[in-house]
């Protein structure tokens, strides 16, 4: 234990709050919670007779500890959560992919759009899901939009744009898809209703939508509008193709949930089956890993992050056994439901039935991944051990790292690096670049100064070197990244280029492309990773166009420092979720005075308009 961490030992308060371990390299690698900070903290340094190999290794590697306190328990359970989704510490249960679970907005506007979503913007919107079933989430969709004539447009709209006509019917109009909220066509009364009956068929109450459709249907044929009668036999078509597909399996009316784990080693699947109106409106799956023997602990995750950002919390969640911390769980998600909740742990009758399909599900569920990773690490050999004969190189190239230049008719030039470990790419390894020293369109040049700088760097910091270098682009581009290489000295890294127009690979030293054969595993692997190094590439420089694009033109704003635009875009993603914020919103995100937000909505809403000109 070094001096840092025995004077932070002594330190430890004793109040409830969220600790922090950190490595020699200053990365955090576990984050947790406690009741009393200094007992909890101190627990880790004490005798390890009892202590789990995974803590052992963890409490090796402590070369520091932060904490944060908060007031009570339930807040510091979401505070981990938050700060484990955001951070991913290396010794907590990783749930794989949970940042891109979509979600179903409702948003904050006095006419609301209903979207499909990754992002969470806190502006008062509403959140269904998450869904881990894509496919599922789009039928969902697909059935809100033949059942509610929404409206898909993305223009902001209230009683003001409204009277000046700011924006016109679409064709969506005309072919009976909305009503035209946009011309006053709809009271937001009448939209709003729209919107309620739209929130009841997410929490799968369609009985009282079915019954409102069929009377309007019936009043269209008594007044003989039959065009109009076909249109909501259409929408009573709709809910019914929806619900057929929809399992039966309670005979009550409960909102429920019903988790399930599965496990094997320190891999795991966590199913959650929503059942609403009797039925099964949808099965989520969470992949686990990093899990230690305490299933409890487990549970808490799953369900401390599954519900983090969802506004639907259902009156019971259903289990086998408890989860760890199970009275804050339940306090947490009672004030989020802002209603009772209640944990069920059925042993017999429906809802014992319930959970043992979900068991099984689970159980089916890890038993494909475990097979599917047993297959890929078969294969992943073979791949390299083919691209190492492909290449004539001395060892399978098991670290490969790949460069790419994107610009913009020569401006706002950057570059990207990827890295593919095993064949698989290691995000965390990932680099962007800004070019510096090149002007104007130079991509050779580009190529040289950015492999020069990451392998300077690489060196300076004894980090571990690539297997394998692969450059995006034909002969003058690795010739450069060769120079770049030589000039510090590690030329004798294997390194080659990967052609565009004929997909030709060519090495230093020949001026011949490489005779592989298209199919060989080695050139498909090549081929995936130059694909990876080149989206990497135009996503950042798409993101650094409109960064400086916005920079420009809210830099324009009287008052607007560059503090004030530093705080407006780190806490707003672009124009488009600017626009639809309020300035109260914006003033307590970023303590920017209203007078001023009332102007970046402004802007805001005139770059979205621009845009769709």
């Amino acid at each position: 234990m070094n001096s840092s961490v025995q004077k932070k030992l002594k330190q430890l308060p004793t109040n409830p709050g969220v600790y922090q371990f950190f490595n020699s390299n200053d990365k955090i690698i576990y984050i947790g919670k406690a009741k009393n900070l200094r007992n909890r903290v101190r627990s880790y340094f004490q005798s390890k007779k009892h202590q789990r190999a995974k803590t052992i290794s963890l409490v090796k590697n402590i070369a520091n500890i932060e904490w944060i306190i908060v007031r009570n328990e339930v807040e510091a359970l979401m505070t981990e959560a938050n700060q484990i989704k955001t951070h991913r510490p290396k010794y907590n249960i990783d749930l794989k992919d949970d940042k891109t679970y979509p979600f179903i907005r409702i948003t904050k506007e006095p006419y609301p759009q209903i979207l499909l979503t990754r992002k969470i913007i806190k502006d008062g919107s509403k959140y269904y899901g998450p869904f881990t079933d894509v496919g599922r989430l789009r039928m969902t969709l697909k059935a809100l939009h033949k059942v509610f004539p929404i409206r898909s447009c993305s223009f902001y709209l209230d009683k003001n744009i409204v009277a000046e006509k700011k924006v016109n019917l679409c064709l969506d109009y005309h072919i009976k898809k909305c009503e035209g909220p946009c011309e006053g066509l709809v009271s937001q009364a009448h939209y709003q209703e729209m919107v309620n009956r739209i929130e009841d068929f997410m929490k799968g109450k369609t009985i009282s939508t079915e019954n409102h459709i069929s009377d309007l249907m019936k009043i269209s044929s008594q007044k003989e509008k039959y065009e109009e009668a076909a249109i909501y036999r259409d929408q009573l078509g709709a809910i019914k193709s929806f619900k057929d597909k929809q399992s039966h399996v309670a005979t009550d009316f409960e909102e429920r949930d019903v988790v399930a784990l599965a496990r094997e080693d320190n891999l795991g699947v966590a199913v959650i089956i929503r059942i609403r109106n009797g039925r099964i409106f949808s099965r989520e799956k969470l992949s686990l890993q990093g899990l230690d023997e305490n299933d409890g602990a487990t549970l808490q995750t799953v369900i401390s992050r599954f519900y983090m950002d969802s506004d639907f919390i259902p009156k019971e969640i259903s289990f086998r056994l408890k989860p760890e911390n199970e009275s804050e769980l339940i306090q947490w998600l009672k004030e989020k439901r802002k209603g009772a909740i209640h944990f069920l742990y059925p042993q017999k009758g429906e809802k014992a039935k319930e959970l043992r399909i979900t068991e099984q599900n689970a159980k089916l569920l890890l038993g494909e991944w475990i097979i599917k990773r047993k297959i890929l690490k078969e294969q992943v050999p073979k791949m390299l051990a083919q691209l190492q004969e492909d290449l004539n190189l001395d060892v399978p190239p098991k670290r490969i790292e790949a460069f790419d230049i994107s610009h913009l008719g020569g401006t706002n030039t950057v570059a990207s690096m990827v890295c593919f470990i095993d064949a698989k790419p290691r995000k965390t390894n990932y680099r962007k670049f800004n070019i510096k020293t090149v002007s104007g369109i130079d991509d050779f040049a580009s190529m040289r100064e950015v492999v020069f700088r990451r392998y300077k760097r690489v060196k300076e910091e004894n980090k571990p070197l690539p297997d394998l270098i692969l450059i995006d682009g034909g002969k003058g581009q690795l010739s450069m990244a060769v120079s770049a290489l030589r000039e510090l000295g590690l030329d004798y890294i294997s390194i080659v280029g990967l052609a565009k127009r004929l997909e030709e690979v060519f090495i230093p030293g020949n001026s011949e492309a490489q005779s592989i054969h298209k199919q060989s595993p080695g050139l498909i692997l090549l081929r995936r990773i130059r694909d990876e190094a080149h989206r990497f590439a135009i996503t950042f420089q798409r993101q650094k166009r409109n960064k400086d694009m916005v920079l420009s033109v809210f830099s324009d704003i009287p008052g607007m420092g560059k503090k004030r635009l530093s705080k407006l875009l780190q806490n707003f993603d672009g124009p488009e979720s600017i626009s639809k914020l309020t300035p109260e919103v914006i003033n307590g995100e970023t303590m920017i005075p209203l007078k001023i937000a009332m102007e970046i909505i402004k802007v805001a809403k005139l770059m979205i308009k621009k845009r769709k000109s």
